[in-house]
């Protein structure tokens, strides 16, 4: 038996949707059909699967095997969107003209009706069901990033919202100069689905391990303001425990601008996120 067939039967199958070129809004519920879990339920087991957050757990939610190849033709045609369109314009690319751009590339392929089943049931699936118990602040599969609203950082691919969120990023720069660096910034619903799937995929289709490390689609707040910051030089290492030994961090956290999103021991089913700068409650 191979490695899928392994993978927990937690689906009940693809349901009957019909797809127009618009995406249908209406919210699905039990495709991913795991048990909602609490941190009050058991706080010492909660704690612990968090702090093992790259881990799988005996209650992880997996992909079943049929989710699991239209999961991987929908994360490959996503890459080659990203590449068709540049990484820098990928992070505010919204839905709606995510598809249009893949239907007309054949280098990408139009999305199929499984996939775009898979895409939208992922999307508006409760979190809650594989261990994400954060706030959802995009309700839509097709909520847009306008490019009225926000600016593109020099030099590193990324997008910050004009307002709070640029401001506090200059009031930043401002005091710490070169050493910090914008690590990610804006990210539409469609950056937010590679982001995650790719988690998953390194996890080999493990729904609940991928989001205790990344938001999936439309519980990111990089949708609405947030974003990383890093020490530069110091790679992906500013994306684990060891940022907080940076210069970058000591300093960020003697202004005060560490209001984090994810502390450490939250209760909200993801790892801590000393890099993370909250800008909206």
């Amino acid at each position: 038996m191979d490695r899928r067939s392994l993978l927990k039967v937690v689906g009940l199958g693809f349901l009957g949707l019909s797809f127009a070129q618009e995406v249908s809004s209406k919210k699905i519920q039990g495709y991913f059909a795991g048990k909602k879990t609490y941190p009050e339920d058991g706080l010492k087991d909660y704690l612990q699967k968090i702090q093992n957050f790259n881990k799988q757990h005996d209650d992880d939610v997996l992909l079943n095997t049929e989710q699991y190849s239209i999961f991987e033709s929908t994360v490959l045609k996503l890459r080659r969107l990203q590449k068709l369109v540049g990484h820098g314009n990928f992070n505010i690319l919204n839905f709606t003209d995510g598809l249009s751009f893949a239907r007309n590339y054949s280098r990408v392929g139009e999305f199929t009706k499984k996939e775009l089943k898979f895409m939208e049931m992922t999307f508006y699936e409760d979190g809650q069901l594989y261990g994400f118990l954060g706030q959802k602040p995009l309700k839509e599969i097709t909520d847009q990033v306008r490019k009225k609203d926000v600016i593109k950082i020099p030099y590193s691919g990324n997008y910050l919202y004009k307002e709070r969120s640029i401001e506090i990023y200059q009031e930043i720069k401002k005091e710490l100069g070169d050493q910090v660096i914008l690590t990610s910034g804006i990210r539409s619903v469609m950056k937010q689905f590679l982001l995650f799937l790719n988690k998953v995929q390194r996890s080999e289709g493990n729904l609940s391990l991928a989001s205790r490390s990344l938001a999936p689609p439309g519980y990111s707040f990089h949708g609405n303001g947030d974003f990383d910051v890093g020490q530069k030089g110091y790679g992906k290492l500013n994306f684990t425990g060891t940022f907080t030994e940076t210069d970058v961090y000591k300093r960020l956290s003697e202004m005060g601008y560490l209001q984090l999103r994810y502390p450490a021991d939250n209760k909200l089913g993801v790892r801590y996120e000393p890099w993370h700068i909250k800008i909206n409650t």
